[in-house]
């Protein structure tokens, strides 16, 4: 049975929140189950250097999203979990599509025009200053990851569409340059009913907002990141609204149907913001409590962690370096004999 060929990334700029499990983290574990799926899953270490020149904070990164995704049981028997930086093979890939990616493709990436507009805007007379190639260039760095193993899907936001359309784009240009049926043409996969977690002030739960809840802070830490929670002026008593409710909906993305349905009767009564947060804390508490046990001690066992990635990246390379000696082959740099 030929296996459907499955591909995540998960950046090493910070440290896993509520919103990441929710979104990304859950369903990609549960996916990494399922025998009639192939799954890759890498840490994107060579990405969070566009963004990130803090060496610990990378490191930091690294260690505690590879802890993160094996404490939420992410099967690695079945997945292929691997650091992009122990592949060699990726960023060698990365230059031979580099030399067959039009720059006028990159010119319209969406990161690469946001940052010229930020200088536009700030009236900088030089659009492309503080602008890196790395910047400029990941998209063909995401094509090396994706067409390495010829992923079939790649799980992205509707953010991202565009990279897996650029992607297709080179190898669609490769395929046709050196005459061979090379590279598959992975498609985007979006879950519209994908839920965005909402963070302490009410907008989207993001790094970016500062309003996150870590997955994996201490008791102390997540009670009081709970009671932080951005809440109306109603009283105890009086009726409230769940659907405009952080509390209500962070409560629901974890909850079974049943708990929900309970939790909406109780604010329809007028629950107290205060009873509402600490039955959230409470619930949340003891949905996190194991995997959390587990997480604290791999992030004590560190080379228990980098065992697992680096079968994890031998995994990776047994795909990876024949997949190269052919594409070497293809386009002239292959063995003399």
């Amino acid at each position: 049975m030929t296996k459907t060929r499955v591909l995540t990334g998960i950046t090493t700029t910070g440290t896993p929140h509520l919103g990441n499990y929710v979104g990304a983290i859950k369903p990609a574990i549960e996916a990494s189950q399922d025998p009639t799926v192939q799954s890759f899953y890498f840490l994107a270490d060579f990405h969070a250097l566009i963004k990130c020149q803090d060496p610990k904070r990378v490191q930091e990164s690294r260690r505690e999203i590879a802890a993160t995704w094996l404490a939420l049981g992410l099967d690695t028997d079945n997945a292929i979990f691997y650091r992009q930086s122990d592949v060699p093979e990726i960023p060698e890939l990365m230059w031979l599509l580099n030399c067959v990616c039009a720059k006028g493709l990159m010119n319209r990436a969406h990161a690469y025009k946001g940052a010229v507009a930020e200088n536009e805007e700030a009236g900088i007379e030089d659009a492309d200053r503080g602008i890196s190639m790395g910047l400029f260039s990941y998209p063909v760095l995401m094509a090396a990851d994706i067409l390495m193993f010829n992923a079939h899907k790649v799980p992205v936001g509707r953010d991202q569409i565009q990279h897996i359309e650029m992607a297709r784009d080179m190898a669609g240009r490769f395929n046709h340059l050196f005459k061979g049926n090379y590279f598959t043409m992975p498609e985007a996969v979006t879950d519209e009913k994908s839920q965005l977690l909402l963070g302490l002030d009410g907008r989207k739960m993001s790094k970016s907002y500062n309003n996150t809840i870590p997955l994996f802070g201490t008791e102390k830490q997540l009670l009081k990141s709970v009671r932080k929670i951005k809440t109306n002026s109603l009283e105890p008593g009086e009726p409230k609204d769940p659907d405009t409710c952080s509390l209500f909906q962070i409560y629901s993305a974890f909850a079974t149907e049943a708990e929900v349905a309970a939790m909406r009767e109780q604010y329809a009564a007028g629950i107290g913001w205060g009873d509402a947060k600490n039955q959230l804390f409470e619930y949340l508490n003891d949905h996190l409590k194991a995997p959390r046990e587990h997480y604290v001690e791999l992030m004590e066992d560190p080379a228990h962690v980098e065992a697992i990635l680096k079968r994890g990246a031998e995994r990776a390379r047994d795909e990876a370096a024949p997949m190269m000696a052919r594409l070497r082959s293809a386009v002239g740099l292959g063995n003399f004999i």
